[in-house]
């Protein structure tokens, strides 16, 4: 894997954990769970890339 691709996915998984803790902060659910949610391919928006 290139150095670029890697930090291209510890990015995305930043804006991931970043996106799901504040969403936690709001509705009081689970980091992980929200984590989960947002990673999950089946979503009915995955068709929303982070670019």
């Amino acid at each position: 894997m290139t150095k670029r691709k890697k930090e291209n996915i510890d990015l995305r998984n930043q804006i991931y954990r970043t996106v799901a803790s504040s969403t936690a902060i709001e509705t009081g659910e689970s980091i992980c769970e929200l984590e989960k949610k947002l990673k999950n391919k089946d979503s009915k928006f995955n068709w929303l890339t982070l670019t």
